[in-house]
């Protein structure tokens, strides 16, 4: 039973959930509600309870450490902080540590990465703040393993999921509010179940095109296709999960986090990174970046070192995204590629604005021409970076070796100016359409054309889900 990702037993799972929490309005009961399909949940992944229990402990060491925090214990905070890094490091097999100390045996780790961010949310919180009202155990088990958010997300905060789980009266629930959110679960079935299954196997087919023999134009053409697919797969595959949870948690009064803004109309790295895998950037700024820049402004006070400072930061936390996917070389050249990215994308603004001055920036910035670059080189450098994220060294040996190096800086020129052309073109086709409007607002996002929208992308996913039998690629991000 395929209940980990946006398969159609996921889906019906979540909407008999959502049936049940909606047969009374109370916060006990909906609770209720959400502790038991979180517990079942967790049940249909692994019926084997002992594999519970290397989370069960990590799960009471962050719980624990909330206690001595609150009760006062001298260097409470810097120690569950400490710990629950390294339990984690620990459970994750990080190759920093000796084999020796590993657990050998199977058990399970599904969603552990992103229970790790809510757990040391919930440390580090209770650390800076005194007067914050404690978590119970209840409330601490629901917001960890909160079903919806269980196995990649997005990563919430819990005074969030507080001020809607635990609300005397929940946020209304509306017939075009259901309509809504119905609507995005089909979007994102649709993504996940249709449009990343043919993308995965058009870069399937493009990586055996292109490193077979093959005619040197059917190879160039298939390197092309291996860059550019793979970043739209990811975002068709995670961004449509996001969706139907999303989605599913709204249908049960629970708002979670939006987790993508349109990444490739993103025009620099940076603004990417705020627009692609928001909940993920946001904690690693929250909790690394702002905190790191402030230590290291009071160590190095002058003010001609701080841009320095902001780039140095800037780097430490993307490096750390990488290292968060996995613990292989292949993650570490990930992550130096992220934080490499956001540094030079960094230095380059301030380059700009002190050569040009402020507003000198800010009109170039502007311009539609600029814009139009600055998308290509950011989709360009981000589907570059990933080929460290999908493929092993051997993999990537075997690609590039397939091409002569002036070969390949003849595709990448190309990927970069199609990236260019077509986004652009994009941008202005999808504002031409939504200036299209009546006095009830545009006529694309109108009732009538998303239902109309809705209904074709569903019935094509079910033909392709039901009648074709297709099976959707396993979601990416279940691994971290």
């Amino acid at each position: 039973m395929n209940m980990d990702t946006a398969s159609v037993q996921f889906v019906l799972y979540g909407l008999a959930a959502v049936l049940l929490s909606n047969l009374n309005r109370s916060r006990v009961w909906r609770s209720i509600v959400l502790s038991m399909a979180s517990l079942v949940f967790l049940a249909l992944l692994d019926r084997n309870p002992v594999h519970f229990i290397p989370l069960a402990g990590f799960l009471v060491i962050g719980y624990v450490g909330l206690i001595f925090i609150h009760r006062g214990v001298p260097k409470a905070t810097v120690l569950s902080i400490l710990g629950v890094i390294f339990v984690y490091i620990w459970l994750k097999k990080y190759t920093l540590l000796p084999v020796a100390l590993f657990i050998h045996s199977f058990y399970f780790t599904l969603g552990l990465s992103y229970i790790f961010f809510r757990v040391l949310h919930l440390v580090i919180e209770a650390g800076d703040a005194k007067d914050k009202p404690r978590v119970g155990v209840g409330a601490y088990l629901l917001y960890t393993l909160n079903f919806t958010t269980l196995v990649s997300g997005p990563i919430q905060r819990y005074d969030e999921f507080a001020r809607d789980q635990f609300a005397e009266q929940p946020i209304p629930l509306g017939i075009r509010v259901i309509g809504l959110q119905l609507e995005r679960i089909i979007r994102g079935f649709f993504k996940v179940n249709v449009l990343a299954m043919l993308l995965n196997y058009a870069r399937e087919d493009a990586f055996i095109q292109l490193t077979h023999p093959m005619p040197m134009s059917l190879k160039l053409y298939a390197a092309f296709r291996l860059i550019i697919i793979y970043p739209i797969f990811l975002y068709a595959n995670f961004s449509g999960y996001i969706d139907i949870v999303i989605a599913l948690a709204r249908l049960m009064r629970v708002r979670l986090p939006e987790n993508f803004d349109r990444p490739f109309s993103a025009s620099s790295f940076i603004d990417f990174w705020n627009r692609w895998h928001i909940t993920l950037s946001t904690w690693l700024k929250t909790y690394v970046y702002n905190p790191l820049l402030i230590a290291l402004m009071r160590r190095f006070t002058s003010p001609a070192i701080e841009p320095v400072l902001g780039v140095f930061s800037f780097f430490v936390t993307f490096f750390l995204v990488g290292l968060w996917h996995g613990r292989t070389s292949e993650f570490i050249t990930f992550g130096v590629l992220q934080g490499g990215g956001v540094a030079i994308n960094k230095i380059w603004q301030l380059s700009l604005a002190r050569a040009l001055s402020r507003k000198g920036y800010k009109a170039l910035a502007a311009n539609p021409v600029y814009i139009a670059a600055g998308r290509g080189l950011t989709f360009s450098w981000f589907a570059f970076t990933l080929f460290w994220f999908w493929a092993g060294w051997a993999q990537i040996k075997t690609a590039a070796s397939s091409l002569s190096p002036v070969q390949w800086l003849e595709v990448w020129a190309t990927v970069l100016l199609s990236a260019m052309v077509v986004l652009a073109i994009w941008e202005s086709l999808r504002a031409l359409l939504l200036s299209i409007s009546t006095s009830e607002g545009p006529v694309l996002t109108g009732r009538y054309a998303r239902t109309v929208y809705a209904s074709a992308l569903g019935f094509v996913a079910l033909v392709m889900v039901i009648l074709l039998n297709q099976p959707a690629p396993g979601l990416v991000y279940k691994a971290f």
